[in-house]
């Protein structure tokens, strides 16, 4: 089955703690903060702009008015502006040559208040309404990849199954993914086993891009105790119904002020592997 990014949304999770990153969380949400003068969450719906996909759903909770701010102001951030302050007339003035100052033309993006404590499963389950589509994509606040996300939704829709993760090798302190097949293929593989955070086992770890067929929303549950990565994910795999597709370019979460540092390098010096865009 083929298909097209345009008419997907992309449901982002926006609404945790970023417990491990308190020097920064204790004043605004993990996704607000930047890389590059830019949130990441910013540049993870960039990436997804240039493989096609403009529907946003952001499911907000810890401190989510700093991200509604940040899109209801975003026109006034990023065009050039004259105001005149006895009369609030608003001059908008030509950007044309300066590519980042540009509006995201396109994009269409939902705010969505899923609460303030709930978890990732309780979070995507509570913004159901909003998915009027057979299927939809899912990540994170807080991940950074190159992958060629149009390619993976392809591949989604080719195997039929309910759901497709991302599968990549990065330090072990992720959830483990047991595939089986070529370990080397292009294909995707059937997860025979999800299990989050193991403590001994190495192998492919969960990189947080996702497609689901709607039907993935009966496995979760609108309770704030309900996590994505545990129940749901689990039974899925156990049911035989979630791919993988393998990734081996580059991939990056920001979980601290190292994996932040880190980034912020390579975006400075020019080596933003994830900046495929323009």
């Amino acid at each position: 089955m083929s298909l097209d990014p345009a008419s997907l949304p992309v449901v982002i999770l926006c609404g945790g703690r970023g417990s491990r990153f308190q020097e920064e969380t204790q004043f605004r949400p993990k996704p607000m903060i930047e890389i590059g003068e830019r949130p990441i969450l910013w540049h993870i719906m960039k990436t997804y702009h240039h493989y096609g996909f403009r529907r946003f759903i952001l499911c907000l909770g810890y401190l989510g008015e700093s991200i509604r701010q940040f899109f209801l102001s975003y026109r006034a951030r990023v065009l050039n502006l004259t105001v005149a302050l006895g009369s609030n007339d608003i001059q908008v003035h030509p950007t044309d040559g300066l590519p980042e100052l540009n509006p995201e033309s396109g994009w269409v993006v939902s705010l969505i208040d899923t609460g303030r404590d709930a978890m990732t499963g309780a979070r995507v389950k509570r913004i159901e309404p909003w998915i009027d589509t057979e299927h939809f994509a899912l990540t994170y606040g807080d991940g950074l990849t190159d992958m060629d996300l149009a390619q993976a939704l392809e591949r989604h829709g080719a195997h039929g199954r309910v759901g497709t993760v991302t599968g990549v090798r990065p330090p072990g302190r992720f959830g483990e993914l047991l595939l089986s097949g070529d370990p080397a293929g292009d294909e995707a593989m059937p997860v025979t086993e999800f299990s989050e955070k193991p403590q001994t086992r190495v192998g492919s770890i969960n990189g947080g891009f996702f497609f689901f067929k709607r039907d993935f929303l009966d496995y979760l549950s609108a309770d704030s105790r309900c996590v994505l990565e545990k129940e749901p994910l689990e039974r899925l795999a156990a049911d035989g119904q979630l791919m993988a597709v393998r990734h081996d370019g580059f991939w990056q979460c920001m979980d601290t002020q190292r994996d932040r540092d880190y980034l912020e390098s390579l975006w400075l010096e020019g080596r933003a592997l994830w900046r495929v865009w323009e």
